[in-house]
């Protein structure tokens, strides 16, 4: 990952990616005020709603792509998947999912992060994008998968084709869980094994989010992954996050478009 800066804005591209309009951004350089400062993308944390609209403008405008045709989702933290051809009419979202696949030139995909994992999906053979957002909730539930399966049955895209990144959200160091979260872990698979670890002092469990969403796209057959290996809860300079900043904070945008 090369992180990019532009006019006001700092945002991270992939160097496998280098035909791609893409940016996984920063909070910064967008004009919201503390808790959300600076560039918030999330409309419905309580943030104005003109600062906002201002600073998916200011993203779409540094990758040059096409406001008007940006989709995206009402994320419910579940694992369906949905195909966007373009924006739906008279409303800001495609459908309640928490993954969107394309192969439309110029239709940017686009979804909001604060310690939730980012999945960036490309098949550059296909000429196919996805993009996914993958809490606890969705990666238990095959949100990786789910999109790589959704990309081979729209497009014919190979697994073995699909290049994915695994995005900045919260570490393994920093997710802390409780029992209801290991048991579904285990339960979807199979396993703990490098996926938890527990503190030697008291016991607690700590999830990797990171391990299991790339055991779950290798698993689906996928062989090119890369992991940004940036934690949100310890970045707060950088990322918004949900758990270290306990709910009074933004969302940080990613954007994708052939």
């Amino acid at each position: 990952m090369k992180r990019i800066q532009q006019d006001s804005l700092e945002f991270y591209q992939s160097e496998m990616w280098t035909q791609l309009k893409h940016g996984i951004f920063t909070r910064n350089g967008g004009v919201s005020l503390s808790p959300w400062a600076s560039l918030n993308t999330g409309g419905t944390v309580g943030d104005d709603v003109a600062a906002v609209k201002r600073n998916h403008e200011l993203m779409y405008e540094a990758l040059d792509v096409e406001q008007k045709n940006a989709c995206t989702t009402w994320q419910v933290h579940g694992a369906d998947v949905v195909i966007a051809n373009g924006p739906v009419q008279n409303r800001k979202w495609v459908a309640r999912a928490d993954g969107v696949i394309t192969n439309r030139v110029d239709v940017p995909l686009v979804m909001r992060y604060a310690d939730c994992v980012p999945l960036l999906f490309h098949d550059p053979i296909q000429k196919a994008i996805g993009l996914s957002h993958a809490g606890w909730r969705g990666t238990v539930q095959g949100m990786a998968s789910n999109t790589v399966l959704a990309l081979q049955q729209a497009y014919g895209s190979r697994p073995q084709d699909v290049q994915v990144i695994i995005g900045p959200s919260i570490s393994l160091e920093c997710f802390q869980v409780g029992d209801e979260v290991l048991a579904a872990v285990e339960d979807y698979f199979g396993t703990l094994d490098g996926l938890m670890q527990r503190d030697p002092n008291d016991g607690t469990a700590y999830v990797d989010l990171w391990a299991a969403n790339k055991l779950d796209l290798e698993r689906a057959g996928v062989e090119q992954i890369e992991i940004a290996n940036i934690c949100t809860y310890q970045n707060t300079h950088d990322f918004f996050s949900h758990r270290a900043e306990k709910g009074k904070t933004g969302r940080f945008g990613v954007v994708m478009s052939l």
